[in-house]
């Protein structure tokens, strides 16, 4: 019989709906069972992608002697991270300052005021490596729980008081200036793995936002070695094993510093994130190779994660069938030679592996190769038949999941992808996921809610992530349609923001005010996998207030970058938005202004040299001349009757030009 989880919408939650163990969603209602019982909470947080979580459902919560005990001795409370990144964040804080390590799936124990005590990750389902197994986890907390209840609730209590002090404080913020990202620049540099390219060691990441960084710091100073190292971290990245080379986009990171074997889940954040950041680097080096990449990341998000609904899906699991039935991580994108002599036959497979870099050992598990592509392009009729076959073999899961903040990124990803290339079907994607967004996320105050599923809305609000990182598409999707309709909607969405999330001196709330208070209220202005909401809202507030000449937005902005003065020259590698935006706002940034007929070649022209501008975050309005949909269209007569575009930044505007290698001057862009 389904427990309670078979009433959500979160994938993750449904799929553990059949478990014995009875669960429970997170509620005010689970910890009122647990008060009424006098039974600890046992709170399990995982997401539909994570490997390891599926591993630990299957031998321990589809396991009945564990699930039998689970139910008997605790208030099982399953949450999904991705829906929940407010209670994922702050007990993944107390995991992480108990254990000096986090992870998912997470596991930790609680009490009835949800106060944690004891933490773990994954545990096996016997003792293994040092580790206990789960059932003895849960035999030892019943075990403290019962006997030991003043050393629980003593440890409860210094947890919590730990947590509460650990509110950031900025006194007097003030925002980067050249010096800062000079010195941010240079630990950059210091990090930089000069062998392999990218930052740190295994497990290596993608280094989006450091990469914005980069490029934008490049094109304000004319740094060059900060656009090799964007550009070599690119070339590694899509040569290597962590971008799809048949079917394009990237899996989550690479499990060794050499860019070789992902771990092969899927997720619409980091190819939001990485179209992006190619689209960016082929504007400012025109390469080849950052072209085929944003072009084929951007369809990839645009037919495999595409919802019937218009929006975007969450992930694609790393797990999928192999050739016996067994669930193995990798199945889908890995060949044998075997394999490739199966479908090309023997002179091409000879070729494709040295091509592709199968061996004969493998580069990944059981003599199966991950595909790399080091040297040079392959074949396009290979490329094809390769990709044909593997479509036959069984797909890996997906999260249809909607989440708000990651559907924003993808949206600024496929309009610029579009505008850049000339492909406006891209263009519409992301108009339609944004009108998703607004009629099924969106209410009539403009609050967001975080997720949706099959067009059914969630029931958890939206953090600042999501009103950020929407705001963000929305501005991007007004740049580049000329339809004012969605500064709008950013303007009330950054609104919000200013109403529900500011706190003292700038300082900024993962939670709205009046949202659900947790043992502490999360605030963390330093990158994940994403911009971090604190950066990622000071961007959008820094580009409204260009594009509107809002002060109120302008300032918040430039409080909010405090914190990145703070940690950007110490921790470069982990503020890389924030550091983006700081280039914006030394940069001014500049506000471009296209008036014309809407559809004349000249307007066109004027308005796609504009949007390959490289300025750090310049805002694009194009329009007829006097449009009220965009206040920099406000006074800005034609030339001679001819459309023009004024380039303005600091209350200071250049000569108005018709002339589109005129004005690619202004912004250092490609015409």
């Amino acid at each position: 019989m389904p427990n309670r989880l078979a009433h959500e919408t979160s994938p993750y939650l449904l799929q553990h709906k059949d478990n014995p163990v009875d669960w429970w969603p997170w509620s005010a209602e689970a910890f009122d069972e647990a008060r009424r019982r006098g039974v600890p909470v046992l709170l399990s947080v995982g997401y539909s992608s994570c490997h390891w979580c599926h591993v630990m459902a299957h031998e321990s919560f589809e396991d009945e002697q564990t699930a039998a005990y689970a139910n008997d001795h605790f208030v099982a409370v399953k949450v999904d991270r991705e829906e929940r990144p407010d209670v994922d964040a702050v007990y993944m804080e107390a995991v992480q300052a108990a254990t000096g390590q986090g992870g998912w799936p997470m596991t930790v124990f609680l009490n009835a005021e949800a106060h944690p005590f004891y933490f773990g990750t994954y545990f096996p389902p016997e003792p293994r490596h040092g580790m206990p197994s789960f059932l003895q986890v849960l035999q030892g907390v019943t075990a403290a729980w019962t006997d030991r209840r003043g050393e629980v609730d003593e440890v409860a209590g210094k947890v919590v008081q730990d947590l509460s002090a650990r509110s950031l404080a900025l006194d007097a913020p003030e925002v980067p200036g050249e010096d800062d990202l000079a010195q941010a620049l240079l630990g950059l540099t210091r990090e930089y793995d000069a062998t392999n390219a990218g930052f740190g060691g295994a497990p290596k990441f993608p280094p989006s936002m450091a990469v914005e960084f980069l490029l934008r710091h490049h094109a304000r100073t004319g740094s060059d070695g900060a656009l090799q190292m964007a550009a070599d971290t690119c070339e590694a990245m899509a040569r290597g094993g962590m971008y799809d080379q048949l079917g394009g986009g990237f899996a989550r990171y690479s499990v060794d510093r050499e860019w070789v074997v992902p771990h092969f889940e899927k997720m619409l954040y980091d190819n939001a994130l990485l179209c992006r950041v190619y689209a960016h680097l082929w504007r400012a080096t025109g390469s080849p190779l950052a072209r085929r990449v944003a072009l084929q990341t951007a369809d990839f998000i645009a037919t495999e994660l595409r919802t019937a609904e218009g929006g975007f899906a969450s992930a694609l699991d790393a797990d999928s069938e192999d050739a016996s039935g067994r669930h193995v991580e990798g199945a889908y994108y890995v060949w044998t030679p075997a394999e490739l002599r199966e479908v090309l036959g023997e002179q091409d497979a000879e070729r494709a592996a040295e091509l592709y870099g199968v061996t004969v050992a493998g580069t990944f598990e059981a003599g199966a190769s991950v595909l790399q592509l080091p040297g040079a392009e392959a074949p396009d009729d290979v490329r094809a038949r390769l990709l044909a076959a593997r479509a036959r073999r069984p797909r890996p899961g997906r999260d249809d999941k909607v989440v708000a903040a990651w559907n924003g990124l993808a949206i600024a990803a496929l309009a610029e992808t579009g505008a850049y290339f000339d492909r406006p079907d891209l263009v519409e994607r992301a108009t339609e996921a944004a009108d998703l967004l607004v009629r099924l996320h969106m209410d009539e105050g403009a609050r967001l809610s975080r997720t949706s599923k099959d067009g059914r809305v969630g029931a958890n609000a939206g953090v600042l992530e999501d009103y950020a990182d929407v705001a963000e598409g929305f501005l991007a999707l007004a740049s580049v349609t000329g339809e004012g309709v969605w500064l709008e909607f950013a303007g009330f969405l950054l609104d919000l923001v200013l109403d529900q999330f500011v706190g003292e001196n700038g300082t900024l709330y993962d939670t709205a005010h009046d949202a659900e208070q947790l043992i502490r209220r999360p605030q963390d202005p330093t990158d994940n996998a994403t911009p971090s909401g604190w950066t990622a809202a000071a961007g959008a507030l820094l580009s409204y207030a260009a594009h509107t000449g809002s002060e109120a937005h302008r300032s918040a902005a430039e409080r909010a970058l405090g914190v990145v003065k703070a940690l950007g020259p110490r921790a470069p590698r982990f503020i890389g938005w924030g550091l983006a935006v700081a280039e914006a706002v030394v940069d001014g940034p500049r506000e471009v202004a296209v008036v014309g007929p809407d559809g004349d070649p000249a307007t066109v022209a004027l308005h796609r040299t504009a949007l390959l501008g490289r300025a750090p975050g310049a805002v694009v309005a194009a329009g007829e001349s006097g449009s009220e949909e965009f206040p920099l269209l406000a006074h800005r007569p034609l030339i001679d009757g001819r459309p023009a575009a004024y380039v303005c930044r600091n209350f200071t505007c250049e000569a108005p030009t018709a002339d589109p290698a005129v004005l690619a001057g202004q912004l250092g862009g490609r015409q």
